[in-house]
């Protein structure tokens, strides 16, 4: 089974409230939930990452979640080791790089964990699930709507099982402009290649259609090929100027093939699972 859980809080005038977005996979069979609080029930405490939000808590070493809605009712507790954080700089404090400093981006990204390990259980309405060393992955967003054109995969279900990727193509609007923005980041037994706009990377070849997308990234002497698809999607709500009101369509059960070369020579490739994959192009 994979489980995400997406906490947040809109701010909207028309329609101020917090909620949790619940997605499910189990045995192909995917669903979602979009569960309403009144704005007053969320907080966060931005240094400790501790957010609070209803009756449940998400933080850094802990999932404690009791959400109990008309037609869902999740309840339990997942305890997380191991974060995985990318690195950091002064110049590069987020994966946005010196975007990170940008006012008035429309849309603010940046990656918590690329991999971890949770231990606990979760009860879903009458199902009891018992998770025994799963891996999970934290990233966060704010702004006040997705890029109308993007692509996004996550996965750190391999064959080698420190390995972990993360990518993003999008067409970014800024100031009345658009430019393309990439990121990629790939670790392997705890080295991190980072593909970016911000780092000189460009997209060399890309192809795509509605549930497959094949990307090769040049930086230097690497390059990076990724093709994902997707086996099923569902509809997840999402933000479109300041407001929750947009549809975008992801899935948890994608499949990723990744190849590392260094001079024209494989360096690494593996295979993927339970990836998550948004193709919004």
């Amino acid at each position: 089974m994979t489980i995400s859980f997406i906490p947040g809080i809109s701010i909207n005038k028309l329609d101020p409230h917090s909620f949790i977005q619940v997605i499910i996979n189990n045995n192909e069979e995917i669903k979602t939930r979009y569960i309403r609080y009144d704005i007053n029930e969320f907080s966060y405490d931005y240094n400790n990452d501790v957010l609070h939000l209803g009756k449940s808590l998400f933080s850094l070493d802990r999932v404690s979640i009791d959400i109990q809605a008309e037609d869902l009712t999740v309840d339990g507790m997942i305890v997380i080791t191991n974060i995985t954080p990318i690195k950091t700089t002064f110049i590069s404090p987020s994966i946005m790089g010196f975007f990170h400093y940008f006012p008035r981006m429309e849309c603010n990204h940046d990656v918590v964990s690329m991999n971890h390990t949770f231990n606990g259980e979760i009860s879903i309405g009458k199902e009891e699930i018992t998770f025994v060393e799963g891996k999970g992955y934290i990233e966060k967003d704010f702004g006040k709507s997705f890029p109308s054109k993007y692509i996004w995969i996550q996965t750190n279900h391999f064959k080698v099982s420190d390995t972990s990727l993360m990518f993003s193509y999008a067409t970014i609007p800024y100031l009345g402009m658009k430019f393309k923005g990439l990121i990629a980041d790939l670790i392997i037994e705890n080295k991190e290649y980072r593909f970016a706009t911000y780092n000189l990377s460009r997209v060399k070849k890309l192809e795509i259609d509605e549930n497959r997308v094949y990307v090769e990234i040049k930086k230097g002497k690497y390059l990076l090929s990724i093709e994902g698809t997707n086996r099923h999607t569902i509809p997840l709500v999402a933000p479109k100027g300041g407001s929750m009101n947009d549809y975008i369509k992801e899935g948890l059960s994608g499949e990723v093939k990744v190849v590392l070369y260094k001079k024209n020579e494989i360096i690494f490739s593996d295979f993927g699972v339970n990836a998550g994959i948004e193709i919004m192009f």
